[in-house]
């Protein structure tokens, strides 16, 4: 047990290593992730990232490395040569028996046959493909780099390479994309015998493209009514499907959910390592600058890590656990609060779920509450309401 009780012992076994790869041939109008679109510096950050894993290989305290998650940015971006190079370097500084999932972010127009026979050679054995969506129209909306034809065959072509895993990310809400369109995209994942997809609302985040051009009438505005109808198609249709929708944002068939991302949501320990990459140890959080060419030469040159760190308290710990656990079919305990905490915040948590349990948002099986359909949609407000403040 950890100091404070905070996380137990199950969380420290195993951890996950993130690395972020800031660079993408093109910007998405809605993105907000810190990346460039220029290559001129691509050389000095993978050397930088080399030299991070070796500076930090203390920071997980010898758990073992259980997942890799290469990430963007457009990890695809990379050759294979680059790819076993990261990987190698992780070998050399980090306990790793077995990696049960190597994850690698990809654009559709990157995953050629001559791509992905040589990603055969690397570590990866699981794929998350940016598709957003199968409609022509939305592509050209979001100024995505490839078409929809691209992303059929990206698919298609990773199954024939070997490429079992996969998962693909969808986006509802598009302006132009109808209940019907967005239904079609749905199917699209059980005709290509897709065993996980990630699907998010369009949201128009400041200092976007995206919002840029709303702001200035040059494309049509995102509507939340369509968006959260959409939404509740997704969850109406999965199920049809026979996918769980393990996660708000995340459905897969049983057994096939990304073990990276859900050792996140289980507050277990994770290393980011590359510009504005974040960390978690269990009691802080850590994120790189969030500059290619300060994160380089910071570590290259000056030979330090150059990071904010914020540390948690108890409290902010627990509304952590609060806010995550509930976006998980698993839900949240209240018999681990209980342990890890108190009995009394235990109580505090349960009583203040009763006005969301009689609205049918929440639902309490024994001693674990989980969200409804319908309190899907109001996620992060009644997580908000069940927070401990102190």
């Amino acid at each position: 047990m950890q100091k404070h009780g905070l996380i137990s012992d199950l969380s420290t076994k195993t951890a996950g290593i993130y690395l972020h790869i800031p660079f993408c041939k093109q910007a998405c109008v809605y993105c907000n992730f810190h990346f460039s679109t220029s290559l001129k510096g691509k050389e000095d950050v993978l050397q930088a990232i080399l030299k991070e894993l070796e500076m930090r290989r203390d920071y997980l305290q010898g758990a073992l490395i259980e997942t890799v998650y290469l990430g963007g940015g457009t990890p695809s971006l990379l050759s294979a040569d680059e790819i076993n190079i990261i990987f190698d370097t992780i070998f050399k500084y980090y306990p790793v028996n077995h990696l049960s999932e190597c994850t690698l972010e990809a654009n559709p127009d990157d995953l050629d046959k001559k791509y992905l026979k040589a990603l055969q050679h690397t570590p990866i054995n699981r794929l998350s493909i940016g598709v957003q969506s199968f409609r022509e129209e939305d592509l050209l909306y979001m100024k995505r780099a490839h078409t929809a034809q691209e992303a059929d065959y990206a698919i298609k072509a990773a199954q024939d390479a070997g490429f079992t895993n996969l998962s693909i990310d969808l986006i509802y809400g598009t302006p132009g994309l109808s209940d019907k369109a967005w239904k079609d995209n749905l199917a699209k994942v059980t005709d290509l015998r897709i065993p996980h997809f990630s699907s998010y609302a369009l949201t128009v985040e400041p200092k976007t493209a995206l919002h840029y051009n709303i702001m200035q009438q040059k494309a049509a505005p995102v509507d939340p009514e369509q968006a959260a109808g959409q939404f509740e198609i997704l969850m109406d249709q999965a199920v049809a499907m026979g996918y769980e929708h393990y996660e708000i944002s995340n459905l897969a068939l049983p057994g096939k959910y990304a073990i990276h991302n859900t050792n996140y949501w289980l507050g277990k320990h994770y290393l980011g390592i590359g510009p504005a990459a974040h960390s978690f140890d269990g009691t802080s959080r850590k994120w790189n600058v969030a500059n290619n060419a300060l994160y380089a030469k910071h570590i290259l040159q000056e030979h330090q890590l150059s990071y904010e760190e914020e540390k948690l308290t108890r409290t902010e710990h627990l509304n952590e656990y609060i806010m995550t656990s509930l976006r998980t079919m698993w839900g949240c305990d209240l018999d681990k609060i209980e342990k890890e905490w108190d009995s009394s915040t235990a109580t505090q948590v349960e009583k203040s779920s009763h006005l969301f349990q009689e609205k049918k948002w929440l639902s309490q099986q024994g001693k674990i509450l989980v969200l409804t359909n319908a309190g899907k949609l109001f996620a992060d407000k009644i997580a908000a309401e069940l927070f401990i403040t102190q």
